[in-house]
């Protein structure tokens, strides 16, 4: 175990900085990746056994890594990979007991970027069976007794117990989004295409997307540069650290949802400006139904061998959704498409004068209980029409669980929606909407 100089920081400081100012102090060599990741190790020792956050944890194999961990923009940043995602050094079950122990050969791109740029893998995350309905062993970190969504839901509660500082998840409807909100951090849905699956599990070739997740939205911006290969997306040349400007923003509420609280965006709207109501076109409401339909088509495909092959290994859970999936039709599939198409089409009507806009992350606070991840309810339409969408932070809800709210662009506008989202952030914190929750102890 490497210790620090006494002029470096100490054990408790490091705990408490962000992934971009670890990695500058490791690239300068005022402290090393080892001991940054020594401060992380007792934190999983201390924490996860409870929150079950990690499928794959190996203490040596992690201090092996940082001791030639590269020195590059994420240098020394305590990593987590949701277990959907391919690594030639950690099995990847895939969230199911169908691959016990299976090993890859090589590592999924996104993954090798994050190698390469310095990150330190701190294990790999659960994940709900395939990425779909089944939840895994975690737990929310600020209530066992609640969910902490899915289906990314290793990596999102390690980021909100402070486990790891930055991680990856997927998201198909809403699995990136909705738990990152749930555990009050922040996560990234990028438009289709710009971040590397191959080497994830498939689901939909349409719907699936990488899902960049970390503390804060610098952090996230850094992370999403590294996976983008886009060096102009990093903080220090998108979201410098002083005041952004915002740009006009419109709120977006769904039709009447009975059972949703939107108490915490609407005062996150309460103090950002440039904020107008925005009409619901009348052909949104009916993108649920066309994402369906093209999830049901791709994910019959994409599953059939684990279906064909594996079916006494799966769960109940995942039974249910193979069979619904099976329902699915060419011909339904098309008119998704052909929906998703119009509505593309028409997206002046659907944003307006706004640049940006200001939706519900998730209908609420984590739902009580493990049986189920909650709804994709505001996630779904975004995925289906490859807006780029980021969930920011807000603050605590009526039971005082993290809740966040949902910034969106339109498609290819991944750079502008960082910067705004930044600036939603500090908004937000100078109002004393706290934008991170205090981390486990």
């Amino acid at each position: 175990m490497n210790t620090l100089p006494s002029s470096s920081p100490s054990h408790a400081d490091i705990g408490e900085m962000t992934a971009r100012a670890i990695a500058r102090n490791v690239r300068s060599g005022a402290m090393s990746a080892e001991a940054v990741t020594e401060v992380w190790l007792d934190r999983i020792a201390a924490i996860d056994p409870s929150l079950r956050s990690f499928i794959h944890h190996a203490p040596e194999q992690v201090r092996a890594l940082a001791a030639v961990a590269p020195k590059g923009p994420l240098a020394g940043v305590p990593f987590g990979i949701k277990d959907v995602i391919e690594t030639a050094d950690m099995p990847t079950g895939y969230g199911s007991s169908a691959y016990p122990g299976w090993q890859p050969c090589r590592d999924a791109p996104v993954v090798h970027l994050a190698r390469q740029a310095g990150a330190v893998v701190m294990g790999k995350t659960v994940s709900t069976e395939f990425a779909t309905a089944a939840p895994g062993a975690t737990v929310n970190p600020f209530d066992a007794a609640r969910t902490p969504g899915g289906s990314s839901s290793g990596t999102a509660a390690a980021l909100g117990a402070g486990l790891i500082l930055m991680g990856l998840g997927t998201q198909t409807s809403g699995s990136t989004i909705r738990p990152a909100a749930y555990c009050g951090v922040a996560a990234m849905k990028p438009s289709p295409k710009l971040i590397e699956t191959f080497g994830v599990k498939a689901l939909s070739q349409t719907l699936d997307v990488v899902g960049p997740m970390a503390r804060d939205m610098r952090d996230l911006a850094l992370l999403v540069s590294v996976c983008m290969r886009r060096p102009e997306l990093a903080p220090d040349e998108l979201v410098p650290e002083e005041k952004l400007p915002l740009k006009p923003m419109g709120l977006f509420l769904p039709v009447h949802d009975p059972v949703a609280d939107f108490s915490p965006l609407e005062r996150a709207a309460s103090v950002l400006a440039s904020v107008t109501t925005q009409a619901v076109p009348g052909w949104f409401e009916g993108l649920g139904a066309a994402q369906d339909e093209v999830f049901a088509w791709e994910a019959s495909a994409s599953l059939s061998t684990d279906r064909d092959l594996h079916w006494d290994k799966l769960l109940p859970e995942t039974h249910a959704f193979m069979k619904r999936q099976q329902k699915g039709t060419f011909a339904l599939w098309q008119a998704g498409i052909a929906a998703r198409d119009h509505a593309l089409a028409d997206l002046d009507t659907l944003f307006g004068k706004a640049d940006f806009l200001l939706t519900p992350s998730a209908p609420g606070e984590a739902p009580v209980g493990h049986a189920r991840t909650g709804p994709a309810t505001y996630n779904i339409r975004w995925t289906l029409l490859g807006c780029p969408t980021v969930t920011i932070p807000a603050g605590l809800g009526p039971a005082g669980m993290p809740v966040g709210v949902q910034l969106v662009a339109r498609p290819g506008q991944d750079a502008l929606l960082l910067r705004q989202a930044a600036a939603v952030e500090d908004v937000l914190r100078a109002a004393g909407i706290e934008a991170r929750p205090q981390q486990m102890s």
